[in-house]
């Protein structure tokens, strides 16, 4: 989030910050108040770790000189969509032209984790199994309680909004390399969409770049958050890329109820009970993060990734950012204060 430092509001600045930053590390996205950072391809995420920490103080730094602030959250607890002004892109022109209303609605921030996979039939692999985690990734995830100055009710606000646009939510399941072929070029062939990245799906392969890419959780105002869910999303790929070379089969899980156990994560956060498909009972979602830790940190480990991986127990101890927002917004009901807090946290080394 770009943000005035007088008001703390949303600020339409993207340009001035692109111009100071290097080729490819700051982008616009579709509003001007609204910067992407994305690190190169990393080994690790110890590597990515120090990437991304450069990345946030070159920012900061940036607005800094042009007497702006940087805050990072899912939304911007007071910002109103219709004081937000589009980008000038080609692209994000024609998704305003397409989706109207809809694209312009869209003033929310999400961290999208790429995972590099081996071979094709690896990442149509990973992407069917990676469905089954969305919720518990939504819940980890969420920070994003507040809209349009309003207390949503819920943990993670970012999932309904985004909602509304075509093409999104839990992914289909592909049978292989050539079925995600046939059916992506029969929507391109058609004249549906451009390309494979108009579909805004959960988890989608990226074939471009040669990625398996998660965009559930908002996007974390802490660091060592951002990093503690990459690892996690990470670890996770690991895990299913392992079991493809098995040759087991992926369990068949219904759609709703994944869909149903995603709303439940957006509404109630940790707190929530989702259904815990392998035995249909409902559990405690923080249960379930805490099992997921336990499950998975030896692929952490094998991945050189445990620092971060273990910064889970941070957000299953203390609370996930919705929950701080919550808390700090909650002691005077001042939003200034809380965005000042996010400004302050996303700003911490």
């Amino acid at each position: 989030m770009i943000l005035d430092p007088e008001t703390l509001a949303l600020s339409n600045s993207i340009e001035k910050l692109v111009e100071d930053a290097g080729e490819g590390d700051v982008k616009p996205e579709l509003l001007e108040c609204v910067l992407e950072v994305a690190t190169p391809p990393c080994a690790d995420t110890a590597e990515a770790a120090t990437e991304l920490r450069a990345l946030r103080r070159q920012v900061r730094e940036s607005a800094e000189r042009h007497d702006l602030l940087i805050g990072s959250a899912g939304t911007h607890p007071f910002a109103l969509w219709e004081d937000q002004r589009i980008s000038a892109g080609e692209r994000y022109r024609h998704l305003v032209s397409e989706l109207r209303f809809v694209a312009r609605q869209e003033l929310i921030f999400g961290l999208h984790v790429h995972v590099g996979m081996e071979d094709p039939e690896t990442a149509i692999h990973v992407a069917n199994g990676l469905r089954v985690h969305i919720p518990i990734l939504t819940a980890l995830g969420a920070n994003s309680p507040y809209w349009r100055g309003d207390d949503s009710g819920l943990a993670s606000a970012r999932v309904p909004i985004f909602r509304a646009f075509p093409r999104v939510g839990i992914p289909p399941v592909y049978a292989d390399w050539a079925d995600y072929e046939r059916r992506i070029a029969f929507m391109v062939d058609s004249g549906a969409i451009r390309d494979y990245t108009y579909l805004w799906f959960d988890v989608r392969p990226h074939p471009n770049i040669g990625t398996v890419e998660v965009r559930v959780p908002d996007a974390q105002t802490r660091v060592e958050h951002t990093l503690a869910l990459a690892a996690l999303v990470q670890a996770m790929a690991r895990e299913l890329a392992l079991h493809h070379a098995s040759g087991e089969p992926l369990k068949d899980y219904p759609h709703e109820m994944l869909d149903e156990n995603k709303w439940l994560a957006a509404r109630h956060g940790l707190h929530s009970e989702i259904v815990d498909l392998p035995t249909a009972e409902r559990v405690a979602t923080r249960d379930l993060g805490r099992r997921l830790h336990e499950r998975l940190r030896g692929h952490a480990q094998d991945l050189g990734s445990v620092n971060e991986f273990d910064g889970l127990l941070d957000i299953l101890d203390n609370g996930t950012g919705a929950d701080r927002q919550r808390v700090v917004y909650e002691a005077n009901q001042d939003f200034q204060e809380l965005v000042r807090e996010i400004v302050e946290a996303t700003s911490a080394p």
